[in-house]
């Protein structure tokens, strides 16, 4: 047993399976309107709006860009950024790519490189292109990509919707376009595209999402006029402009919150934020909780394990942004635990786990120190629960099944633990997860066992208008 595993007391009522006394699961003993616009005016106010449109919008190309169907599920990968900022070159970006190769990384499912800001010169050729640094990258990004492509894996680069990226760096804006095709040639297969160097307003005559328009549309006319697949567009907008409701419209993943820092209270506060807009990931859009800190910073091991644990099962995107030749077996183990991964990568259920009860913290309150503690999700092979334990002690955790949607009342369930990687019992009515250490989390896949058992009292798990057939009420 790892330092720091809850220790689940036994209990007579408690089913055991073969992970042993790790849990308390027992039974419950205790008491129009239709408006009609002619045809002719609506072609009219058609006409009108398309003009209109074209005459205030710089760069036009076709709404293609709606779905361009790429990255169904959440992108597994690499990023530079929290690792090495700027202090890159293609010597590095190759030996990360072989050790993921080397490390089991890519046989878990991290199949993205990606070059984040700082690989370019500060300024563009004669021709107008976006020219790689002839120092760090003397091969060319070509010759890079190709390589990254031998092992088996995508490659990543990195642009901004503005003048110029967060680090100065030539920018986007107006060169859509022939960004896209200079990413494309260059064999690259995933665009992280950040909200820095903003244009006066009297220049764009639009908000975040239009500058994003922009780009997913140079990007879908590029697919239908090469025939090859678009770009992965991962927007970078830090959740400006509420990027949940509109971002699927043009890319496959949108940021949600600032920057992570490598530490406790910027984990908190990131999930504290996602837990009010879970319902905007499932297949081909995801929020974006931003690149992962395991093997970063102060995070202790079981803080590591609760933040990778959220945000595999909130559907995040996972990008490792650790150094890889460096990196510890507690943090590869977490990194690579399968059967959290599993539930990431569900390709029958893309919805995210969501609260249903916040805990110590008030329902649809936002706190930022004590978000969401716990949570519940779908997956193709059962219930998915994650308790977080947001105290700085260790604590007990119980709730009834029923508090989860997804649970079906007087039903059993089997208990599997994701992270002992044990089945330990059949759940009935309640579940407790006694001493789960500080900021640690306990996830857990409940499977439907069958009927509960004959008997029990009271006969609802959830008293509120309990009614036996003859009108009498139990509560």
């Amino acid at each position: 047993m790892k330092p720091g595993v809850p220790h689940l007391q036994k209990n007579p009522l408690v089913t055991y399976g073969a992970g042993g006394p790790m849990y308390t699961v027992h039974r419950t003993l205790n008491r129009s309107f239709v408006v009609v616009i002619p045809l002719a005016l609506a072609a009219i106010l058609g006409c009108m709006t398309y003009l209109a449109h074209r005459h205030d919008t710089p760069y036009h190309a076709t709404p293609a860009a709606l779905d361009n169907r790429v990255a169904k599920l959440p992108v597994m990968g690499y990023n530079t950024w929290n690792a090495y900022h700027c202090d890159i070159d293609e010597g590095l970006i190759l030996q990360t790519a072989q050790l993921m190769k080397s490390l089991n990384l890519a046989d878990a499912g991290y199949t993205h490189v990606n070059i984040d800001d700082c690989y370019s010169e500060r300024s563009r050729n004669d021709d107008g292109d976006i020219v790689e640094d002839a120092k760090k990258f003397p091969s060319g990004m070509k010759a890079l990509t190709d390589k990254i492509h031998n092992l088996g894996l995508k490659a990543g680069i990195y642009s901004d919707s503005g003048w110029f990226t967060c680090q100065l760096y030539p920018g986007s804006f107006q060169n859509e376009a022939r960004d896209a095709k200079r990413f494309h040639d260059w064999g690259f297969d995933y665009l992280k595209y950040d909200n820095c160097a903003v244009p006066f307003d009297n220049i764009t005559r639009e908000n975040i999402m239009g500058r994003y328009e922009r780009m997913a549309n140079a990007i879908a006319d590029l697919s239908l006029t090469s025939g090859t697949s678009p770009l992965i567009l991962s927007m970078c907008q830090w959740g400006r402009e509420q990027g949940w409701t509109w971002a699927r419209r043009y890319g496959q993943s949108w940021r949600t919150t600032d920057d992570i820092d490598p530490n406790w209270q910027s984990i908190a506060k990131i999930l504290n934020q996602n837990s009010f807009y879970t319902w905007a990931t499932d297949f081909y859009g995801h929020n974006d909780m931003d690149i992962l800190e395991v093997g970063n910073g102060p995070l202790t091991y079981e803080e590591a394990k609760s933040h990778f644990t959220a945000w595999a099962l909130l559907k995040s995107p996972l990008l490792i942004g650790t150094h890889l030749a460096s990196a510890t077996k507690e943090t590869l183990e977490i990194l690579t635990n399968p059967e959290i991964i599993a539930i990431h990568q569900d390709s029958v259920v893309g919805t995210s786990i969501s609260p249903f009860r916040w805990g110590i913290n008030p329902d649809w309150v936002s706190n930022s120190t004590h978000p969401a503690q716990y949570w519940s999700g779908e997956s193709q092979n059962g219930t998915v629960v994650m308790l977080l334990n947001t105290l700085d002690e260790p604590a007990d955790m119980f709730f009834r099944l029923t508090e989860s949607p997804w649970i079906r009342a007087g039903r059993q369930y089997t208990v599997r633990d994701l992270w002992t990687h044990t089945d330990n019992g059949t759940a009935v009515r309640n579940f407790t997860a006694h001493a789960v250490p500080p900021h640690g989390v306990v996830a857990l896949l409940l499977q439907d066992a069958g009927n509960e058992p004959d008997g029990l009292w009271p006969p609802c798990a959830v008293l509120e208008w309990c009614m036996n057939s003859n009108g009498t009420r139990i509560d």
